[in-house]
């Protein structure tokens, strides 16, 4: 039943209450009920207020009300100078620059800290907002139960191949281009409004996905871009009212006039709402990329050991193409012509089921869990420690995340789906997609010179890894190619993302 939206508040903010009453009473879990209220329950805060006096959490319940205790800051990856807001966000001039200081909102954990890895770079201090992590509160709640979804079909989509076909790729392609499939997430987007109740309306705020985006602009927010991911143009990544911004021309092209988005009309898109800025990529890899190229270049051509980078998703993307490679690398790891480094990111899950289906090969593997010091030692000094197969894990999602970027400066061929990683300074060999939206990815990257065609099935991705490891003109040529596009800043649109936004006059 599609209550209407005061009752469903009500109703909400009761369980939330009921929740945050208990025993685990703290500043974190009044906060997020704060943001979702929003001065309409304050008998209920009160309330609240006073079991955590009672606690010795605070010394006046007022002040808990009024002040700046609502603002709850720690730190994130270091290297990125990130702070995390959890919670709700009050009096928040006190703490943070509205004119100069970015708010980076997170879905896309990647493209966020490419982003806010640039701000840091540019003397900016940016502040990580993820949107999921507001937990109990409507707009949190939706966006996991989407998360939860779309995991779903993806891991769907690769088990059954009439899924795939029929419903997956359409969907993934032509459904998400739609600008009816638009106006609903517009709609939900509302559900957002209220984390963003106490942000300055004119702070640099970069969403990472089209919700945050749309959740930013429909809370008044007035200085928004809208970060898009793919090279493929759908009207899911709209975002009216956002500075729009592609890492691509055809993305750019496609986005401007609203190719395919509409049955009958050409719609294009405002003079000055849609920018082409280059590739989204983190200032750790643009600022290290002639020093690490070339040091790739000499290990290919003295015939060293190859190092292939494995970035392994939590919702098993790409997991039968990733064991039959293993097995193919097996006798090559044995020899010592191949090293082999998987990144689990977060997903324990997934280690757990290819140490079952690959007992021999993972059993002698060398073993990184929450080890992220030693990852960044082990880096810089690969030399030293690199030898057969090793996995990484890390409970943190920055550092989950950030170890595929400390591992890639010293790799020398990425293996991944046509993702956000499509766009990273590397030679890339891809993987089956997940999701038609993801072929166009590969495309670009193949045409660009910096990776290979897609590898759909098995065959063909034997086939291409067997020229890489034969052929050095193959990865030498993807080499070369980097260092042309980074001379023309093609991987330079973290920092453009964060000049349009702290230069924009609002």
């Amino acid at each position: 039943m599609d209550l209407p939206r005061p009752v469903r508040r009500k109703i909400k903010t009761r369980v939330l209450y009921k929740r945050t009453s208990s025993l685990a009473v703290t500043r974190e879990s009044v906060s997020s009920l704060y943001t979702f209220g929003y001065g309409q329950f304050r008998r209920i805060f009160r309330k609240i207020g006073g079991l955590m006096k009672e606690r010795g959490l605070i010394e006046d319940v007022e002040e808990l009300l009024e002040s700046g205790h609502r603002v709850y800051i720690s730190q994130g990856v270091a290297v990125l100078g990130v702070f995390t807001l959890i919670g709700a966000i009050s009096a928040l001039g006190r703490i943070i620059d509205a004119v100069t200081d970015p708010i980076i909102a997170s879905l896309s954990d990647r493209i966020a800290m490419a982003i806010a890895s640039c701000a840091h770079a540019l003397g900016y201090k940016p502040y990580w907002f993820d949107l999921s992590s507001f937990h109990g509160t409507t707009g949190s709640e939706m966006i996991k139960k989407q998360n939860a979804l779309y995991s779903f079909g993806s891991k769907l989509s690769q088990r059954s191949r009439l899924f795939n076909r029929l419903y997956w790729e359409p969907l993934n392609s032509e459904g998400f281009r739609k600008l009816s499939y638009n106006a609903v997430d517009q709609k939900n987007a509302e559900l957002l409004v209220p984390l963003y109740a106490n942000f300055p309306k004119d702070i640099p705020f970069a969403g990472t996905h089209v919700w945050p985006a749309q959740g930013a602009v429909h809370g008044g927010l007035k200085n928004v871009a809208n970060v898009i991911p793919d090279n493929w143009p759908m009207g899911l990544h709209l975002s009216e009212g956002a500075l729009h911004t592609v890492q691509t021309p055809f993305a750019f092209a496609g986005y401007k006039m609203l190719k395919g988005m509409t049955k009958k009309k050409t719609l294009g898109m405002p003079s000055g709402s849609l920018l082409y800025t280059g590739h989204y990529v983190d200032h750790e890899l643009v600022s290290n990329l002639y020093e690490d190229t070339e040091k790739r270049r000499k290990r290919i051509e003295e015939g060293k050991p190859l190092r292939l980078l494995i970035p392994v998703g939590g919702a098993g993307a790409g997991k039968e193409m990733i064991k039959e490679l293993l097995r193919y690398l097996a006798p090559r790891i044995e020899k010592k012509d191949v090293q082999v480094l998987l990144n689990f990111g977060d997903h324990l899950n997934m280690y757990e089921a290819l140490c079952k289906e690959l007992p021999e090969l993972m059993k002698g593997a060398a073993v990184h869990f929450d080890t992220y010091e030693e990852v960044e030692k082990m880096a810089l000094h690969m030399d030293q420690h690199l030898e057969g197969v090793h996995v990484f894990y890390h409970q943190d999602i920055f550092e989950a995340v950030y170890a595929t970027n400390l591992l890639m400066r010293e790799s020398d061929l990425l293996l991944t789906k046509p993702s956000e990683l499509s766009f990273y300074p590397i030679p890339k060999l891809f993987l089956k997609r997940v999701g038609g939206h993801e072929a166009y990815g590969a495309i670009y990257a193949a045409q660009q010179g910096d990776g290979t065609a897609e590898c759909e099935t098995k065959e063909e991705m034997i086939g291409m890894m067997e020229a890489l490891l034969s052929q050095k003109e193959l990865l030498l040529a993807m080499n070369r190619r980097i260092l042309q596009l980074h001379k023309q800043q093609v991987y330079h649109g973290g920092y453009e993302v964060v000049k349009l936004l702290t230069e924009r006059e609002s």
